[in-house]
This record gives C-alpha cells, structure tokens and sequence, in this order.
C-alpha cells in the first residue's frame, strides 16, 4: 500500500518536472552564448592619429667652441723717456684708426727740435760758403792760377759742408717724428681690450700700452672631430646659441694638440653681445635632404630608448624608432616607422604595449 503511494506521487509530480526541464532547456543556448562573447575592452585613452611625413631638412652639425678675437692689436710706445701726462681711451671704448690714445709729454721734444734747428741753420751757412769756395776755385783752376791740389782741398771741404747740412736735416726730421710719435694713436680701428698706461709713468720704447680687437670683429672656434671634418665647408652656414649667424672662414690646418679635434674658424656677424672667451654652442647648415619627420609629441623616451605607438584599428602597438637630427618641433627618424602607419599624436606616455584606444578626428 505504500509502495502503491510512492508510485501515485510520482506520476502527479511528473508534469511539473517536465516542464521544469522544457523551461531550463529553453534558456540555456542563452546561458551559453553570453559566456562565450565577454564584454568589449574599455579604451584606456582618447587619441588622435598623426602620419610620418617625408620632409625638407638641412641637416646640420651640432660642436662647442671658444669666442676669440679675430685679431689682437698691441700698441706700444715708440719713444722712450718721455713722461706720459694724457690718457684718452679706456678698456671697451670702440675707436677710429689714428684716433688719440694717449700724450706724452713735448717740453724736452720741442727744445731738441729748435737746438736741431739752430744746428741745421748754421749747416747750411758753412755748406753755402764752402759751395762758393769751390766756384771759386775751378774759376781759377781753368784760368791756370789755382793748382789742383788746392783745388781738391776746396772740394773736400765743400763735400763735408754738404754733408753736415744732410746729418742736420735728417736730425730734423728724426726729431720731428719722435715729437709726432709723442702722440700714440689707434694703428686700426676696434675695441680696446686692456690698458696698462698710467698717468705720470716714463716708459720705454716697445712698452705695451693698449691692446684692442681689430675692427670689434670675433670669431668662433668650433671644434669637431677629424669624422665630422668632412661635412664642413668653407663658407657654410653657422648659428651660435640659437641665434647669433656665422660664416665658416676656414678650418684651422693642425689638429688641436690635446683633443685631437679640427678647429673650424667661423666669423661672427656684426653685432652680436657675445664676448672674447665664452664658451658657445654651434650648428653648422648642410646641405638639404629628404627625411621622415614625426613630431616630437609622438616619442615617449623608456628605459633608454625612443618608442612610438602604432594604432591599428583600435589597439596601440610600442614600437621602438631610431633619431635622427631636431629641427623645431620635428625630428627625423630613421628607421621603425614607415609614411603609412598612423601614430598616436598627443599622450602616448599614458600607454602601454597592446592597450585600447578610441581614435577620433584630431
């Protein structure tokens, strides 16, 4: 009898069961399908796209050197024991050529100029009677009433008068020149650079009282190595600090004992606040060729290296590139990229190899 009610309980709760089990085959294709498709991936940055372009650039030489003066001037006294009473030039004054340096003093000058006066004077009164003498003298020669031995004698003494008058009138003109040469001026024109003249000092001749830049003009003197040599040619283009032009003169013909670098000699434009032994930063101008440029909002620096991201759809990819040479906001790059392959223009340094992206329109 109770097996008899088991059975009976069974077969009423058999319908239930049966569409239990209609009901959950229903929902499991369902069940199924969202387990097999996960979610999409979130984009982890909004990015715009660049493309490498093919460009213009001059390419150029990066080197450091010493601003000097193109040409160092020393003036130096040319009298000796003449007090100095005048100074009219001081260090950083820009002068003229024969502009007044300096004065030495005139007293003793002016006295020796008119004793070598009086000496030349009385020269040529003893030249003026010994010439009339020998006049006198060949007259009576040809009219046979002076013998020729008193003849030479007038002669000789008319030759020695003549001779002091010349010693009179070369001491004249020597005395004069050291009066002139008492007033030192600018051989050239430029900048003085230093002074060693003091007001009241007897100096000697081929002392140093000035020394001064030529013509206000610098130069640079850019080293570069014996490699780097060939690029540069007489005449190119240089810019120092960014913005001060120089004209390649020419290159020096010894390597620098020390370094073993050229010197290339580049003359300053006119103009510039550069000063005589800084140290200045150059680039020399080459020739113009193609290069691929990316903007430098593109490089992320990691780990020692330059990277950019490549997007493809809608995943970035790091991709290692190597640099060439800056200008502005481009730089060259030389190999790991190629002109149709889009990069991630702004924010790469916010991702990482393989991440999301959602590109819109730049």
């Amino acid at each position: 009898m109770a097996q008899f009610t088991t059975t009976q309980r069974l077969l009423r709760t058999a319908p239930l069961l049966i569409a239990l089990i209609c009901i959950l085959s229903a929902f499991t294709p369902v069940l199924a399908n969202d387990k097999a498709a996960p979610p999409a991936a979130k984009a982890a940055l909004t990015v715009s796209l660049v493309k490498p372009q093919l460009r213009s650039l001059t390419s150029t030489l990066a080197a450091n050197g010493t601003v000097a003066a193109w040409q160092e001037a020393s003036v130096s006294a040319e009298v000796s024991g003449l007090r100095l009473v005048e100074i009219s030039a001081q260090v950083g004054d820009t002068v003229k050529k024969g502009q007044v340096l300096a004065r030495f003093s005139q007293d003793s000058l002016n006295a020796e100029i008119a004793a070598t006066k009086a000496q030349l004077a009385e020269a040529q009164a003893s030249a003026d009677e010994a010439r009339s003498s020998a006049d006198r003298a060949r007259e009576l020669v040809k009219q046979g009433f002076y013998s020729n031995q008193a003849f030479t004698q007038s002669a000789s003494q008319e030759k020695a008068a003549l001779a002091r008058l010349d010693a009179a009138k070369a001491n004249l003109t020597l005395q004069t020149l050291r009066l002139n040469n008492s007033t030192l001026r600018a051989p050239d024109g430029g900048v003085i650079t230093a002074r060693n003249a003091t007001v009241g000092s007897v100096v000697g001749a081929g002392v140093e009282l000035f020394r001064m830049n030529r013509l206000g003009r610098l130069e640079w003197r850019g080293e570069v190595t014996t490699a780097e040599l060939p690029t540069i040619k007489r005449g190119s283009a240089v810019l120092l600090e960014g913005k001060h032009k120089g004209v390649v003169r020419q290159i020096a013909p010894n390597l620098d004992p020390l370094t073993r670098n050229a010197i290339a000699l580049v003359d300053i434009a006119a103009g510039s606040d550069l000063k005589v032994g800084q140290i200045v930063r150059g680039e020399f101008s080459g020739a113009a060729q193609a290069a691929l440029t990316v903007p430098t909002s593109t490089l992320v620096a990691r780990d020692g290296f330059n990277y950019v991201f490549v997007v493809l759809g809608n995943k970035a990819t790091q991709t290692k590139v190597t640099l060439g040479q800056r200008q502005g906001t481009l730089v060259q790059v030389l190999s790991g990229v190629t002109e149709q392959q889009a990069l991630v223009a702004t924010g790469a340094a916010f991702l990482a190899d393989g991440d999301t992206v959602k590109v819109v329109q730049p």
